[in-house]
């Protein structure tokens, strides 16, 4: 990893409720200082392409904001990659068997547990900082719309960490470097047929691949492509 700018120490901010953790760490971009922000519950949580997050009491909630030096913009997405192994691995200390649901959701028994929200600004050619949102279901309670679809640590384990507890686990694992090949090696739906959404189109197609520089490969119609998360949404 690129190295950090390192001229303030990390500071912690800890909320009762807040509407995102991410727009809070983004307002404070202009401090130039890191930080990781907690909230309890959020009343406003969102996941990519603006969609909301279910942010009820009993799961972690937090945003790291980074600043970088040297940082090429093209490698940003290993800023992606390490956190998504920094969940996968919290996940695996407390038993579980994580996957990657390309290109930031975390599966446990093929039902969502955690969500990724990355927010970079760029200077150039460089990323300048980062916003790093995690959302990770631990013992909160699920809407009944989302009981097959989604899933909580407590439902797959019969540990009872807090979220305090979880949350100190995590902070341990995003301070660690981490390559691309962890990332790829959590990466799972593979040789699955998953619906590609453009926009408002929808195509049927079959997952190949994920490549070293965070590009999916899948095959349309006989046709091999490589789609970025910017252009596509995966439904498996």
């Amino acid at each position: 990893m690129y190295a950090m700018n390192k001229k303030n120490t990390l500071l912690r901010v800890v909320f009762d409720e807040l509407d995102s953790t991410n727009e809070y760490a983004k307002k404070q971009r202009t401090n130039g200082q890191p930080l990781i922000v907690f909230a309890r519950r959020q009343t406003g949580g969102r996941g990519t392409k603006g969609r909301s997050f279910v942010s009820e009491q009993g799961g972690v909630y937090l945003s790291k904001l980074t600043f970088y030096e040297e940082f090429p913009a093209k490698d940003a997405f290993k800023i992606m990659a390490s956190a998504a192994v920094a969940v996968c691995e919290t996940l695996r200390y407390y038993g579980l068997n994580p996957v990657i649901k390309w290109v930031n959701d975390i599966y446990v028994a093929d039902k969502k547990i955690c969500g990724i929200l990355i927010e970079n600004v760029f200077s150039g050619a460089l990323v300048s900082s980062s916003v790093v949102g995690i959302g990770l279901n631990v013992k909160n309670t699920l809407p009944a719309e989302l009981k097959d679809i989604a899933t909580t640590l407590y439902e797959q384990t019969e540990k009872q960490p807090t979220v305090e507890e979880v949350e100190a686990r995590l902070i341990e694992e995003l301070q660690k470097e981490r390559g691309m090949e962890e990332y790829l090696s959590y990466v799972g739906y593979m040789g699955r047929t998953a619906t590609l959404i453009f926009g408002n189109e929808r195509v049927h197609g079959t997952l190949i691949s994920v490549d070293e520089t965070g590009g999916l490969w899948v095959d349309i119609g006989g046709e091999k492509r490589r789609l970025t998360a910017a252009e596509v949404s995966v439904r498996i």
